[in-house]
């Protein structure tokens, strides 16, 4: 099975296909699956366009629209996450996941599912330490706060994962595991991205929840986007050949394990703003392990008549862009979306949207609840390279506002010191403690990473489309290196630069943000 795979997408879907038949036709191949680490932006109408925390220049209907309307249809099945520049309002209808499109699939605030035997899992979003414990209280019309918090990733999530025995083929984060970059060529890495440097030193790029999913669920294949570089700390392909079962069905399916871990957990559900610690063998909770048994799934297999075939249910919930008559005042509101609602009622799920209008009708929900949050200045705005929730680099390939201030009116340096022997710990959240890599992953280093690599920079770059998104294709192994360089880089902001989707004449007169 061909896998194509495309970093931050930014909602140019037109492109990102017709570059996928542009390679089938060259290479006489046929791609059957498209995997999205982020930034899908599937934004159907002006309301969606409002929900993106980006500045109102940069935002662009793009051509997702086509595709939710029926104009168009994907040319090949699309399984997404979501980044930190989405249309959070219609991400938020599917949080367990589900169709944004005919043939495009969103795999929920965290999700696992089956394509051909090719176990697929993703956590959306990015990481935030001062959002994690949270529980998933945001609902539009959003506020200055909420716009940004919608998209931080929360510790349930992370929990829910952390309860999967079974191989995980491939997994899908937005943000790169925080210290990956020890395990690949981190010489050519710094310099492509020479002002990576101070954070690959303190070993504060990246999210600590994904690298804690990394060693736990120890995929295949893990893909990540977010810092538009190409990286790989193993191998790196532009379309990647994944082994399936040519038994197995051909349509996408629901995953048995998953299934009853979202079954398990569902009493942990919380949907406010306070802080949520998920339950640890600490003598505070009579229950700490929700992992599932054979039994477990047998039961839920039975349930269902061992059909767990996604139904093809995609229905559009809101009216849809028209370029002929543009609405500018369109506001976006808090929707039930039917997906959610028949997947909870089929496998006994709480829906999250129900429970939070419940509350917001009910004038449960306080907007100050949120206090704690703004006065964290880790994410001053957003199209800025604030990659892991304690990052202070500036990514010159990464938009940041004129006014990149946080609530406070100073720019955010937050760092953190970490651990010289545990490069993968992050001493600012409650994260478990990191497991070791098992041994027999493979050692890899700068030095053996380095002709590797200048091969595929001289054979030119793998992503599939032009600009914006490039994909981190990561196979977990060992460091054996200790080596730590000396560098700095001062804060700038910075405009992106050759990035064709975002040319625009600006105009001045929208720096308001």
């Amino acid at each position: 099975m061909k896998v194509a795979v495309e970093g931050c997408c930014h909602g140019e879907l037109d492109k990102i296909y017709e570059s996928i038949q542009f390679l089938e036709k060259k290479d006489n191949v046929k791609v059957d699956l498209l995997l999205c680490c982020g930034d899908f932006q599937a934004v159907r109408n002006e309301a969606d366009m409002n929900c993106m925390a980006v500045p109102l220049k940069y935002r662009h209907m793009q051509t997702f629209y086509k595709y939710y309307s029926g104009e168009k249809k994907a040319s090949v099945l699309t399984i997404f996450i979501g980044g930190n520049h989405e249309a959070s309002n219609h991400l938020q209808e599917l949080p367990y996941g589900g169709w944004v499109a005919p043939n495009i699939y969103y795999l929920g605030y965290a999700g696992v599912v089956k394509y051909r035997g090719v176990r697929i899992g993703g956590l959306s979003g990015i990481f935030k330490s001062h959002d994690y414990r949270k529980g998933h209280f945001e609902y539009p019309p959003y506020n200055q706060q909420t716009v940004r918090s919608a998209y931080h990733v929360r510790n349930i999530e992370v929990f829910k994962l952390k309860q999967l025995k079974q191989h995980m083929d491939i997994f899908l984060s937005h943000d790169w595991p925080r210290g990956i970059y020890h395990y690949g060529n981190k010489k050519q890495l710094l310099k492509m991205k020479a002002f990576f440097r101070p954070e690959v030193e303190a070993n504060t790029l990246g999210s600590p929840a994904a690298t804690e999913l990394l060693q736990h669920l120890k995929p295949s294949y893990w893909f990540a986007a977010h810092l538009h570089v190409k990286f790989a700390a193993l191998m790196q392909h532009p379309v990647v050949e994944i082994e399936h079962d040519p038994n197995a069905s051909d349509q996408l399916e629901y995953d048995s394990e998953w299934l009853a871990i979202l079954k398990a957990t569902n009493e942990l559900i919380n949907v406010t703003p306070k802080n949520w610690n998920m339950p640890e063998n600490n003598s505070l909770y009579t229950k700490w392990d929700y992992s599932v048994s054979e039994e477990d799934i047998a039961e839920l297999l039975e349930e269902q008549g061992h059909d767990l075939q996604i139904p093809n249910n995609f229905s559009p919930t809101v009216p849809v862009y028209d370029p002929a008559n543009p609405q500018k005042s369109r506001e976006s509101v808090h929707l039930i979306n039917p997906q959610t609602t028949e997947f909870c009622a089929t496998f006994g799920l709480s829906d999250l949207n129900a429970k939070v209008k419940q509350m917001e009708d009910e004038g449960l929900i306080d907007e100050e609840d949120d206090i704690d949050g703004a006065e964290n200045p880790e994410e001053p705005s957003d199209y800025t390279t604030d990659t892991s929730g304690l990052s202070s680099s500036i990514n010159p390939d990464e938009i940041t506002l004129e006014d990149d201030v946080d609530d406070n009116g100073e720019l955010s340096t937050h760092s953190v010191e970490p651990s010289p022997d545990h490069p993968f710990t992050d001493s600012s959240t409650n994260l478990s403690d990191v497991r070791d890599l098992p041994d027999s992953m493979i050692v890899s280093s700068d030095e053996t990473q380095d002709s590797a690599n200048e091969e595929l920079d001289r054979s030119g770059d793998s992503s599939m489309t032009e600009g914006e998104g490039k994909s981190t294709l990561t196979k977990a192994v060992k460091r054996n290196s200790n080596e730590h360089e000396n560098g700095s880089s001062g804060i700038k902001l910075i405009r992106r630069r050759n990035q064709n989707i975002y040319r625009t004449q600006l105009d001045e007169n929208e720096d308001n943000e």
